[in-house]
């Protein structure tokens, strides 16, 4: 069994923002890719003294295999495909119509569970930080990262405490910058790399939210 890096999520916040802390940010602005990214986030925006908001990207899973992500969608962005996985597994985005539209129904759901009538916090010309718990195939994180560039951000950063070997770099075409602490050659998932990886809820966003 691989040795756990980090204790939880807070811990992951803390240990990246401390590497963020040491650069300069202008008006930043968090955000945490719903729900397991919303703690790691909060404690990252305090430390950077920055807004917080949530970020939500659901993922389209394979056919049987709902955990195992070829694609990615937002509330009301284009769907994100792997072309490379649904090759693999000889699929077709027409193929997974239905599993898309479930998946932006609940993004969707949750948007507005989490915002509850608010607008959302503006990001142009800000210094925008997505923050997620971990970065396996990159999928979500690149559906929500095209979703922040039509917001014309200044410049954005994707975050995350741990990733899948060479992720990090297949980002960079997204994102501005990648920051990941630990790129372990043995990695599997990224809930091996915390001791302890508790689901969040919508009621943990929430409270973290309100914070």
């Amino acid at each position: 069994m691989a040795t756990r890096v980090f204790a939880d999520r807070e811990d992951g916040g803390r240990r990246l923002a401390v590497a963020l802390s040491r650069r300069s940010w202008a008006d930043p602005l968090v955000l945490g890719l719903a729900r397991g990214g919303v703690p790691v986030a909060a404690v990252v925006a305090a430390r950077l003294g920055a807004e917080l908001d949530v970020a939500v990207a659901r993922k389209i899973g394979a056919p049987g295999r709902r955990e195992f992500g070829v694609g990615a969608v937002t509330s009301d962005g284009p769907a994100i495909y792997d072309e490379a996985i649904l090759r693999g597994l000889r699929l077709t985005a027409a193929r997974m119509a239905r599993a898309e539209h479930r998946e932006r129904a609940e993004a969707r759901r949750r948007l507005a569970r989490y915002r509850d009538g608010r607008e959302p916090v503006g990001v142009a010309g800000r210094d925008v930080i997505l923050v997620d718990d971990g970065l396996a195939t990159g999928v979500t994180a690149t559906a929500a990262l095209r979703d922040l560039r039509a917001g014309r951000p200044a410049t954005v950063v994707f975050a995350a405490p741990v990733g899948a070997p060479g992720a990090a770099a297949g980002l960079l075409r997204e994102a501005d910058d990648v920051v990941c602490l630990t790129e372990p050659p043995d990695f599997r998932a990224v809930g091996q790399w915390y001791a302890d990886f508790r689901q969040t809820s919508d009621e943990d966003v929430l409270d973290l939210l309100a914070r």
